[in-house]
């Protein structure tokens, strides 16, 4: 069974936001790396990129596919985990952790309030 922190919230897309202050960082969750297999590479975005939510900002590539990653808020990327370049397989590992993609400063954090909580998110993919 996968993992689903009650702190984070979650996309229909597959990824996790941590919000601190006018913040997310995001990553996918324990559920897409478990269905990706094999994380062996991962494109980051660069920082100063301006998103819209539903933008594509990221591309996973695993044994299994070539998967992207969406915004799940509108804002400017403004950290990346430069780390995921040499070690992709992090977001096996650690998917809520060390495995995070970026952080965006969000024009609207009331975007936020189309994400899925803990149980929602779990009901989505037993669903």
């Amino acid at each position: 069974m996968a993992s689903i922190p009650e702190h984070l919230q979650y996309s229909s897309d597959h990824e996790w936001v941590a919000v601190e202050g006018s913040r997310a960082r995001l990553g996918i969750t324990d559920y897409a790396q478990d269905a990706l297999g094999d994380v062996v590479y991962v494109q980051v975005p660069s920082i100063g990129t301006r998103v819209e939510a539903g933008d594509t900002l990221s591309e996973v590539e695993s044994t299994k596919s070539v998967s992207d990653i969406y915004a799940p808020v509108s804002g400017t990327i403004v950290a990346v985990n430069e780390a995921l370049g040499s070690q992709p397989e992090t977001m096996n590992s650690d998917p809520y952790g060390v495995g995070w993609i970026c952080e965006i400063e969000m024009d609207d954090p009331t975007q936020l309030d189309a994400l899925f909580d803990a149980a929602a998110y779990q009901a989505m993919i037993e669903g």
